[in-house]
């Protein structure tokens, strides 16, 4: 029988056929009789054998049946074949003619599947880029703004779906030209993939062309038409069943009914709410440079309430119509933030209450191992460990008492070092303790806890920790107390202050020596990318440029903008002559 009704001997019989061979009874899964997934397997192979209008009504049986599909004795073994069947519909289907069963295809998947499942979800807010408006984009074509050659003759009855003069609408008072229906149409893009309107260039055109638009529809008012009542009384009556739009029509012939239609502005305002949802609202998975800037967001916000005040307008029932869109993008919001949050279950595990536990009795410890008895001591099981425990009362304040710090201070570790820095003392430099490398390792850790000098950034390279340290100790010696080091040889303070700041002065004869190569010099001080370009946009002459450069370096290296490391500088840039009338100079002074 079932096989005569696949090849269609019965007829609409097929429609119990499958019925009845799908509506196995629960007692035949638990006594082995056939498995769990013989339903979708058999339902699956008549479908693929099927018609699509057979089809149709096959899926209304598995429409009703949803609540038992998604029972545990069907769900887990049948989720797949459910999914595979309805994707392989979807395939046979087109989305343009049959729009209606795809629709139903869709709603049977989501009340199917969870919320929470990730497999039916958009995750990362992806456009459908497939989806593209054909339209003409050739001038030269076009057939709009040319006047009719002939005019219907005298007593020609008007056929059916034909608008005869009094049925006409009204003039528009922005003219229907072919710039109008490109623009028009060309908007189409924008709604498909709105990451354009963050592209500069692209949110201009779009600016242009939804001012253009909208200007049309507010100057174009559906309650001018001598024939709206006449068209609304038969959206009444019809009920709205074959109202709906699969594909827009993009014919220029078309282009003045589409405008006097409220469905079509109604589709074309709406996309409008949805592309501004999605432009200021917060999407995980959107680019950290896809953000508006102030005048887009105001142009957002006003937009909004113009294309909800022209809602309105259309009738019928446009207040009522505005109000439900309004409501829905608000709720759409929270389905943005579920989304943004990893999409966690709606379902939330109910928490089972612990049996309440037996209450048991544990024997007291002796009062002795708690610190409780006469001498307070508390035992912690041999005799060294419980006299270091029991040494103090409290042993965290004990840890914090300054006789465990023991850490040295600068001019103590330093002393030895500053005094063999000193030329008066002769110490030979293998025989200095800076040279041994348990002492460097050490005053590095020092220097890291209590000097500034540790973390200033400098131009000087070192080709050794002996070297550095040295550097460190001239610093430290000016600027530890007299009384460390009253005693040494004034030698070293005087070598140190060898290293004088470069004056104003200097910097403006240098400046007007490099001229136009002072950028060979900005890679030996370590400027940045970001700091010649804003050195070149603050000024274009090439004197001041140069002067702009090393105030940056001063300004940034502070106390060691010295002319010792500038000399420095100079030298690796290749400045040589500059480098030694600036050493003269500072001689002098």
């Amino acid at each position: 029988t079932l096989d005569q009704a696949l090849r269609g001997v019965l007829g609409d019989q097929i429609i119990f056929c499958c019925v009845g061979c799908c509506a196995i009874p629960f007692p035949s899964l638990h006594a082995g009789i056939c498995s769990a997934t013989t339903p979708f397997l058999l339902l699956g192979d008549v479908l693929d054998c099927l018609p699509l209008d057979q089809c149709d009504k096959i899926f209304s049986f598995v429409e009703e049946n949803v609540s038992t599909w998604k029972s545990n004795s069907f769900y887990t073994a049948g989720k797949n074949y459910l999914l595979r069947m309805c994707n392989d519909l979807l395939r046979r289907l087109s989305k343009s003619q049959n729009t209606v069963f795809c629709g139903r295809i869709q709603l049977f998947l989501a009340r199917l599947f969870p919320l929470s499942e990730k497999s039916g979800l958009n995750l990362q807010s992806q456009f459908n880029l497939d989806n593209i408006t054909v339209f003409n984009k050739n001038e030269q074509e076009s057939t709009l703004g040319q006047k009719h050659t002939e005019e219907k003759e005298d007593g020609m009855e008007v056929e059916e779906g034909e608008m005869g003069e009094d049925d006409a609408p009204a003039p528009c008072s922005i003219p229907i030209d072919y710039n109008l229906y490109r623009k028009f149409w060309t908007l189409q893009d924008y709604f498909r993939n709105p990451v354009q309107c963050y592209d500069k260039f692209s949110w201009m055109t779009f600016l242009k062309f939804s001012d253009e638009t909208l200007a049309v529809f507010k100057s174009y008012k559906l309650d001018d038409m001598q024939a709206s009542k006449r068209k609304l009384e038969e959206l009444r009556a019809s009920g709205g069943e074959h109202v709906y739009f699969a594909k827009f029509l993009t014919s220029e012939k078309l282009m003045d009914l589409q405008l006097s239609d409220s469905n079509f502005r109604r589709h074309i305002l709406l996309q409008y709410l949805i592309l501004f949802q999605y432009l200021k609202g917060q999407v995980k998975f959107k680019s950290s440079s896809c953000v508006l800037n102030d005048d887009q967001t105001t142009w957002i916000e006003e937009t909004t309430k113009l294309v909800y005040q022209l809602l309105r307008e259309i009738p019928p029932d446009g207040d009522k119509f505005a109000t439900m869109v309004e409501h829905i993008l608000n709720t759409e919001e929270n389905w943005n933030s579920w989304k943004n949050e990893g999409c966690p279950s709606f379902v939330k595990e109910r928490t089972v209450d612990d049996k309440p536990k037996r209450p048991t009795r544990k024997r007291q410890a002796p009062e002795d191992f708690l610190g409780k008895g006469p001498d307070r001591k508390i035992f912690m099981g041999n005799d060294e460990l419980t006299r270091l425990w029991n040494l103090n009362q409290d042993n965290m304040e004990a840890c914090k008492s300054d006789s465990r710090e023991f850490m040295p201070s600068l001019d103590e570790f330093f002393a030895e070092a500053i005094e063999q820095a000193d030329p008066a003392n002769m110490v030979e430099e293998e025989y200095k303790v800076v040279r041994n490398p348990n002492y460097g390792w050490r005053a590095l850790r020092l220097l890291s806890r209590r000097s500034p000098h540790f973390f200033q950034p400098t131009n000087q390279k070192f080709k050794s920790l002996a070297d550095y340290l040295d550097s460190m100790v001239s610093k430290l010696a000016k600027e530890l107390p007299v009384r460390i080091f009253y005693f040494f040889n004034s030698s070293l303070l005087k070598t140190h202050n060898d290293s004088k700041l470069v004056t104003n002065q200097q910097m403006d004869d240098i400046a007007a020596k490099l001229g136009a190569q002072w950028k060979m010099l900005a890679s030996h001080l370590e400027m940045k990318a970001a700091e010649l370009r804003e050195i070149e946009t603050d000024s274009e002459d090439v004197d001041m440029q140069a002067k702009l450069l090393l105030v940056a370096w001063q300004d940034r290296e502070g106390t060691q903008a010295t002319v010792e490391n500038l000399v420095t500088a100079l030298n690796a840039a290749g400045f040589s002559q500059i480098a030694d009338n600036l050493s003269e100079n500072n001689s002098r002074r």
